[in-house]
């Protein structure tokens, strides 16, 4: 087989290349070059060098996939737009879809390839399930809802049964250039850009109101556009509420949200991994990364929790049953 791996310059992708190399397989390593702004520090040239160093070290081929285009389209304005209409994306989630399982998987198989591999701490079944990655710390199935059985048929997650000191340790044993290389934080392959700096760029804002439960003004805010259903404002009260055309939060405690337990949610953009919504009665739902398992029920396009839970629009709701991701929605 001739497997192209995604190949970053960090430690993950560094190691699922060398254990694929090692397994006998063919390997071309490839860098994604994705957009970053014109106002930021250029990082992507540093990013490819550290790659470039892991496959002459591993003695395997090395191209760079220039997907600037698509991700600028794709994933940033897609998330700009949003957050502009009060929602609250997750442009992981996009990338992920429209990137590396979307463009860079059909690039890669029109040069050649068999399938990819990618750096995820996440596992795929021979049955085409797509399951949590062993090291729960660091499961990134949540981010991967959106593939289908026939992504999953041409994709590899070598490193998704390993914990993450394992992979540190592996990257050490085998002296990757980039076993001590700090992991990358932020906006997906954007780094460590501030969410609200990076929006304030694109979305003008203006102060407003900040209103309390039976609307009494307690406060302003720097721009409601900013703010997220969930949020904290000041302890103990969070963001309830937020109306973008009266530039207005409506803060209080959680119990003030008057949501019985059992309420429903609808989804838009919902993927089932197997084909068609799951019928499992032991269903769980994660509403963030590293969020708790939520109990739920799910009917076609509705999600219906046990328990009272606040979810923003825009957010991507994933189901689960165990370990299998049955995939997910974005909340209407």
């Amino acid at each position: 087989m001739r497997i192209m791996v995604g190949l970053s310059g960090g430690v993950d992708s560094a190691v699922s290349t060398m254990l694929l190399g090692r397994a006998g397989v063919e390997v071309v390593s490839a860098f994604i070059k994705t957009w970053q702004p014109e106002w930021t520090k250029c990082t992507w040239r540093e990013e490819r060098r550290d790659a470039m160093r892991v496959a002459a070290h591993l003695d395997i081929p090395f191209i760079t996939i220039d997907l600037e285009r698509e991700y600028k389209e794709s994933v940033a304005d897609y998330m700009i737009a949003e957050y502009r209409l009060g929602r609250t994306p997750n442009p992981d989630v996009m990338c992920n879809k429209e990137i590396k399982f979307g463009a860079f998987l059909k690039r890669a198989l029109v040069l050649g390839a068999d399938a990819i591999a990618t750096g995820h701490y996440a596992r795929n079944s021979p049955r085409g399930e797509l399951l949590r990655g062993v090291d729960p710390a660091k499961d990134q199935s949540y981010f991967l809802w959106t593939l289908t059985q026939e992504q999953l048929s041409k994709v590899i997650f070598p490193i998704g049964y390993l914990l993450k000191s394992e992979v540190r340790e592996l990257a050490k044993q085998f002296k990757l250039p980039v076993a001590d290389k700090r992991d990358s934080q932020g906006i997906c392959f954007l780094g460590h850009i501030d969410m609200r700096d990076f929006l304030s760029h694109y979305i003008k804002s203006e102060p407003g109101k900040v209103l309390d439960a039976g609307g009494l003004t307690i406060g302003e805010h720097d721009g409601a556009v900013f703010y997220t259903i969930g949020q904290a404002w000041k302890r103990p009260l969070y963001v309830l509420a937020k109306d973008i055309n009266k530039n207005t939060l409506t803060v209080g405690k959680l119990v003030d949200q008057n949501r019985k337990p059992g309420f429903r949610y609808n989804l838009k953009d919902v993927n089932w991994i197997a084909g068609s919504a799951p019928e499992a009665s032991n269903l769980v739902a994660q509403i963030r990364y590293h969020g708790e398992k939520l109990a739920c029920t799910v009917s076609d396009n509705t999600v219906t929790f046990t328990e009272s839970v606040l979810i923003a629009p825009g957010q991507s709701v994933v189901i689960y049953d165990g370990d299998v991701c049955l995939g997910g929605g974005v909340v209407e």
